[in-house]
Parts: C-alpha cells; structure tokens; sequence
C-alpha cells in the first residue's frame, strides 16, 4: 500500500513516517507541504491511500479533495475534532486526531487494506450473470479503539467505543450513554451488534448492550438471571437467555 503524507508541519511528517514503519506492507512514497505540492504528487506518484492534513497555508485539505477529478483513499490527520462529521461526508475513511496514536494508525491502514485487497484466500471465479446480484461486502467490525462520529440534532460528538458504556433502544432510536451525555442515534441495536466487537460489548437483552470493560458489580437475579451495575449506571437486567450465555462466555 503506497502512502503519500500532507502535512505542513516536517514533524508530524517525520512522526508519521516512524509511525507507518511498524506496518511492513505500506510504504510512504512522497511528502508534500501544501495542496499545491500535493497535486503534483498525486499525479506522480498515483498513492493508494493519502494521509491527509486539514489545516495547510493556502488550501485546506477539504479544498485540495474538492479540486481533484479523482482521488485516492483518505483518512485525515488532525490537531482538530469539529471537522469529523464534514470529514465523513467527502467519504474519508477515518479520522485520526493528532498525537495520532499507533493503534489507531492500525485501524485506519486496515480500513484502507479491505478496500484495496481481495481477501487471500478468494477463489477465482467466472463473472456473475447479469441477473445474478453481487454479494454485500463483509462488514469490518468496530473495536472499543475506533472513534466514531455522533450526532443528536446541533450537537456532535467524536467518542472512543471503549467510552460508550452502553447502548439502549428508546422508541425508534438508540440511546448511546457515555459520560455524562445521552444522545440518541437513527439505529437499531440489531444493525449496532453486527457492527461492535462481541468481545467487549455484550447484547444483555432485546433493550440493551453493555460494554462489558464498564462492569462495576454483578448479582443474581429472578429465575435464574443476573443483574449487571455498570460504572456511571445505570444496573442492566440480562435476560434469562442471555444471562446463560454471560456465564458460559466469562467463565473459566
């Protein structure tokens, strides 16, 4: 995977470039310091992926996507958090805040690798008839280490998954608690757990799904079933179903 880096700054560069040597499949094939500078190098070098600055002199990351008849896969690098739901709209496939942190450096690059590769082990296959319909691509699951973008009417929130403790139906909607905020998301908790890592977060009930890193306290329950008190609250009922399931997971 070829990387082009646009950055004004020679040190986020340079600590870009350190970053993205503990990945051996990626190689950093240019640098530029502008939007200008990038243009050329776009057309030189032809990157896959480009880790892309927003604040630059003269144009803005955003300005330099806009000016290209095609680009390559992006994910920002950013000192700034109120561009994330503009970031997301010109498809970036991630948004990393700087310090950029290894792990989620990795999760950026792996985004960027399901795009560009075929799984190894893809048979080769005669193309489909036309009537036949393409198959949906596997969905990537989220770990507690993505961001994601959040946003309840004229608020927006960038949050870590590992932040959110738990997650609630509340009519048409789900309710994400963390901190102290409790914004509510057009999602269903079914279209929710297909996307989270089942390692971390846990379908307690038809209303509800823990993170179970947010544990404070668990005790039985009627016929058989547990209740669980998350730090933060609130205490979550698992259903008797579930709750069998809770035992044979976090069991030795």
């Amino acid at each position: 995977m070829d990387v082009l880096l646009v950055d004004d700054s020679r040190l986020a560069r340079t600590e870009l470039r350190h970053l993205l040597q503990a990945f051996p499949d990626v190689t950093v094939v240019g640098e530029a310091r502008h939007a200008a500078e990038a243009r050329t190098r776009l057309q030189e070098l032809r990157p896959d992926l480009l880790l892309l600055d927003i604040h630059m002199p003269g144009e803005t990351g955003f300005e330099l996507l806009a000016s290209l008849e095609a680009a390559p896969h992006v994910v920002f690098t950013t000192a700034y958090d109120e561009y994330a739901l503009r970031a997301f709209e010109v498809n970036a496939l991630d948004y990393l805040l700087k310090p950029v942190q290894e792990h989620r450096l990795a999760a950026a690059l792996e985004k960027a690798r399901t795009k560009l590769l075929p799984p190894a082990d893809a048979p080769t296959l005669p193309a489909p008839a036309a009537t036949t319909a393409a198959p949906e691509p596997a969905t990537t699951l989220l770990t507690e280490h993505d961001q994601v973008f959040v946003k309840d009417g004229e608020r927006c929130w960038f949050v870590r998954l590992a932040d959110i403790r738990l997650f609630e139906i509340n009519g048409s909607y789900t309710q994400i608690y963390f901190e102290q905020h409790r914004p509510l998301i057009p999602r269903t908790l079914q279209h929710l757990e297909q996307r989270l890592d089942p390692r971390v977060f846990f379908r307690a009930n038809r209303q509800q799904i823990i993170n179970l890193k947010w544990i404070e306290g668990i005790e039985p329950w009627f016929s058989s079933t547990l209740k669980i008190r998350l730090r933060g609250g609130p205490e979550v009922e698992v259903s008797r179903q579930q709750s069998v399931r809770f035992r044979e997971l976090l069991s030795l």
